[in-house]
């Protein structure tokens, strides 16, 4: 038997069959999209194996070495506050939001909740959303929409979409609102620079900085800085 007709290894077969859009491809698709009902952030680390066991590289769903880990970190706390304070005070008051987040603010002044918290925000959001939202979704739609600038675009799209109505069930319609612009913003970064490492950061440092606005009671004084 020639070289050219040997079998895969099933290493090889199973890598394939993940890597596709077949019954383990779907199987794994469901899998990570229902990992973070069980908790958070399985999603992501089931990401991690799919890509592990996939051979998938890891630039391929965003893990690229940035050339600066502090300065890309900077940037992304940078903007990500920036964009937070921008998001509270001037687009989120335009769309005619209330100034108070009801459905977190049980966490002012609540001390006792920091520690899961900041977990989930930093972990859960940074971390877990961007693996999932980012880098996973636009790696599997990639192969489905392709490379081209119409592509690119469904995919910002789609995934904005789907981002900002996860967040409906707790937060109603203002928080898809938000999410869906924040989507559509990291989205556009992530296709223009395929790196994950900044947005993590910027993510967090977006979710945190609303923490901080509702742990100090400033959301209301900060979401009427410009409209009273």
């Amino acid at each position: 038997m020639s070289t050219v007709d040997a079998p895969l290894p099933s290493d090889d077969v199973l890598a394939a069959r993940l890597r596709g859009f077949g019954p383990a491809g779907l199987l794994s698709i469901i899998a990570i999209l229902a990992g973070n009902f069980l908790f958070i952030p399985l999603s992501a680390v089931l990401i991690l194996l799919w890509a592990y066991w996939s051979r998938t590289p890891w630039r391929d769903i965003g893990y690229v070495r940035p050339r600066s880990w502090a300065l890309s970190a900077a940037i992304g706390v940078g903007f990500g506050v920036a964009f937070k304070l921008a998001m509270k005070s001037i687009v989120m008051p335009l769309l005619g939001a209330d100034p108070i987040n009801h459905a977190y603010h049980y966490l002012a002044g609540n001390r006792g909740a920091i520690p899961a918290t900041l977990f989930l925000l930093i972990i859960g959001a940074g971390f877990g959303e961007e693996t999932l939202f980012r880098g996973w979704m636009f790696e599997r739609l990639g192969k489905i929409f392709g490379p081209g600038i119409g592509g690119k675009a469904a995919i910002v799209l789609i995934t904005a979409t789907i981002f900002g109505w996860a967040h409906y069930t707790v937060q109603g319609i203002a928080g898809v609102e938000q999410a869906t612009i924040v989507g559509l913003v990291f989205g556009t970064i992530y296709t223009a620079t395929g790196r994950l490492w900044m947005l993590m950061c910027a993510h967090a440092a977006f979710d945190l900085t609303a923490y901080t606005l509702i742990y100090w009671d400033l959301e209301r004084s900060v979401a009427k800085a410009f409209f009273y």
